[in-house]
């Protein structure tokens, strides 16, 4: 249970392992997560995912998970409506799941053809806040907050019980933290707005045009860019970037440029469950 997060909204906890570490290259191998309703009433998901694709032996040496694992397991299609059901509705919540988890989630969910937008959403990153208040890792961080040892680190599902004790714990902990989601969310993105793409490559400046953060044009407009030297985004292009990236180049060599909006206020407390069949699924694996 629960002591301190004031939920008016679904909190969906997660966690992903995956063959490594790129948002928008790397496929996931096993998701992990926890929906908590804003009663307490939880539903806990784990499931092993084949990646169509073998694992590199240094992602499996970090979460032990090999090719003869997933060789039976479904793929991320057909897990896909559960998902979707499990996200609807709901904030979320994570360890590094900002940076990392929710990108891969997403870009992944596009990949198979079943999108999860996850934008918009209010979102808490108990890694952020936990660093913002005492940088440590999720270990170091549950055994100060909760005074246990994380035996099953990199276990998807054993991290997000952790993180969300965890997070938990850390609101209970600090006079500067409420149990409020709009407040952690504000803890969680101090830079929300700064940037026009996820991987940070633009952000806006003072007249809401978006500039390079990078390279020989770090802080010039991109339009000014692309009109002047068209030819630095192509070759852009020809290297390893985000899809997200790589779409805001494609316009702008045909004269469409991002444009900055006001930020949409956080979607109205909906505490009602979502509908449809939610798959239980025991720990471990």
């Amino acid at each position: 249970m629960l002591k301190n997060l004031d939920l008016q909204r679904p909190l969906v906890c997660f966690d992903l392992e995956t063959t490594g570490t790129s948002p928008d290259r790397d496929r996931i191998v096993e998701i992990g997560l926890v929906r908590v309703e804003p009663g307490g009433a939880r539903r806990s998901y784990r499931t092993l995912v084949n990646p169509e694709m073998p694992i590199p032996a240094p992602a499996t040496a970090v979460h032990g998970i090999s090719d003869q694992d997933v060789s039976g397991a479904p793929t991320l299609a057909a897990v896909a409506p559960e998902i979707h059901a499990l996200f609807e509705g709901a904030d979320l919540c994570g360890f590094n799941s900002i940076g990392f988890d929710a990108p891969l989630l997403e870009a992944e969910m596009r990949r198979v053809g079943a999108p999860l937008e996850l934008a918009g959403r209010r979102h808490l990153d108990a890694m952020r806040i936990f660093h913002a208040m005492e940088p440590r890792t999720l270990t170091a961080a549950y055994r100060k907050f909760c005074g246990k040892d994380l035996t099953d680190a990199h276990a998807a599902l054993a991290d997000v019980e952790a993180t969300l004790e965890v997070l938990d714990a850390m609101v209970g902990c600090y006079d500067a933290l409420s149990g409020d989601v709009d407040d952690l969310h504000r803890v969680s993105n101090p830079n929300e707005g700064r940037y026009v793409d996820r991987t940070r490559k633009f952000e806006w400046d003072d007249q809401g045009r978006a500039c390079f953060t990078f390279g020989k044009h770090q802080g010039k407009p991109l339009e000014e860019i692309a009109r002047a030297t068209p030819g630095y985004l192509s070759w852009m292009l020809g290297n390893d970037f985000s899809d997200e990236v790589r779409g805001i180049l494609n316009d702008a060599l045909v004269g469409r440029f991002p444009t900055k909006t006001p930020a949409a206020a956080p979607p109205a407390a909906t505490p009602e469950a979502p509908s449809g069949p939610l798959t239980l699924f025991p720990d471990g694996g």
